[in-house]
């Protein structure tokens, strides 16, 4: 369906690491120094989020279920959020190489740092 299409296409343009680069990423005391963890969880929610984009990534299209759409509008939401709080000391393009706000985008698939999709 459009939607979903539609969907898939906003993903891949903000989900700019590519699976390894996203396991290496996760891999790093950056990825595991920032975000929010559920009561009772000891992951935060953008790394658990990770694992689920690398799930969704490795699936053909058609194996795409509900589930995997609702996460991919929940990886849309965030990064179009987080990307519209850039650190005000940083919205003249200042270097946000090593922050938090870079931190938690790239936990959800998306270095700032880049453009689209990179490869």
């Amino acid at each position: 369906p459009e939607t979903e299409r539609r969907i898939r296409e906003d993903f891949d343009a903000l989900v700019n690491l590519e699976p390894a680069e996203l396991r290496a990423w996760l891999k790093t005391p950056q990825s595991q120094k920032v975000g929010m963890t559920r009561r009772g969880e000891t992951e935060s929610v953008g790394r658990q989020s990770a694992r689920k984009i690398l799930a969704i990534r490795a699936k053909p299209v058609e194996d795409l279920s509900e589930a995997d759409y609702a996460h991919m509008k929940k990886v849309i939401g965030y990064c179009r959020r987080h990307l519209a709080q850039r650190p005000q000391a940083f919205s003249k393009g200042g270097d946000v190489t090593d922050t938090p706000w870079r931190w938690s985008l790239m936990n959800w698939g998306h270095d700032p740092l880049r453009g689209g999709k990179s490869g």
